[in-house]
């Protein structure tokens, strides 16, 4: 099994392009910069080349997380020691592969396990920060709404063409 890595690039991008518009001052952004006491002036503070970059940095490591969480096949590899030792495992794995390695190779199931990912994993992380920083439920909401947005879109991104 191959992977394409220009998916995970490109998956990686879909945290600036989702927050782009999600947190834009007439979808979420008027409303989260109240939430979390910030100006128009604040945002204009700070290395924007830096805060993008490090989020596109960011980004690619949840496309390592995705990818182990959307693919099932990458469990299979992992058995038999990885990508480098796939051509000494034993020929049930390559039949094994023959059978299943493209089953649940899509779009739709990808997205599936990225939805379950921001609704089960971010929004509880987010969830807990927000309480003990005594946040609002519409902050908690918000943030907690951009990464099931996201991470739905990553996952659907790379099960279906990673």
């Amino acid at each position: 099994m191959e992977f394409n890595f220009y998916a995970l690039l490109t998956a990686a991008v879909v945290t600036l392009l989702v927050g782009f518009a999600w947190y834009h001052p007439k979808v979420f952004g008027s409303i989260w910069m109240r939430e979390s006491n910030l100006t128009e002036e604040d945002l204009k503070k700070g290395s924007m080349l830096k805060i993008f970059g490090l989020t596109y940095i960011f980004s690619l490591m949840i496309t390592m997380t995705l990818m182990s969480l959307t693919i099932h096949q990458s469990g299979a590899i992992g058995m038999v020691g990885g990508p480098p030792l796939i051509a000494n495992a034993k020929p049930s794995f390559a039949a094994f592969m023959a059978d299943y390695g493209t089953a649940y190779r899509t779009f739709k199931h990808g997205a599936l396990h990225g939805f379950m990912s921001g609704l089960f994993f971010a929004l509880p992380i987010i969830g807990i920060n927000g309480l003990f920083e005594r946040k609002s439920w519409k902050y908690i909401f918000i943030h907690a709404g951009y990464w099931i947005v996201t991470l739905t879109l990553m996952g659907g991104i790379i099960c279906g063409f990673a």
